[in-house]
């Protein structure tokens, strides 16, 4: 099975979508009136852990992305930063104490306090 045959809890390898985080880029998306862009989510180095997450949209290709479809919403992942993000499940919370995107990384070993990178 491909990602796009898969609901976003089943898939294990590659990056993970919850259906929440789906609605969240496609609303996104729909208010820039965009319907070329894909999701990017790129490791980096920097932060207080030494590697951070990069999120945005991005209607480029590059040699070796991996995509992965999740309703009608495409998520690309660079072939350096796939190894970092493996089984990652990206998510959208919106509490009274927090909005964004989160994302639960199996690969990761440890975070800093604030989040915003890890190791």
């Amino acid at each position: 099975m491909t990602a796009t045959e898969e609901t976003a809890t089943e898939t294990t390898n590659g990056v993970n979508l919850t259906d929440g985080a789906a609605s969240k880029v496609k609303s996104l998306l729909e208010q820039e009136g965009r319907t070329d862009l894909a999701l990017r989510i790129a490791v980096q180095p920097g932060g207080c852990s030494g590697l951070r997450y990069q999120l945005f949209f991005d209607e480029r290709s590059l040699d070796g992305d991996q995509i992965f479809q999740y309703n009608d919403v495409s998520v690309v992942v660079d072939r350096m930063s796939l190894p970092y993000l493996d089984g990652a499940t990206i998510d959208f919370v919106d509490t009274i104490e927090k909005q964004g995107f989160t994302i639960d990384n199996p690969v990761a070993t440890g975070s800093c306090a604030c989040g915003d990178s890890f190791h």
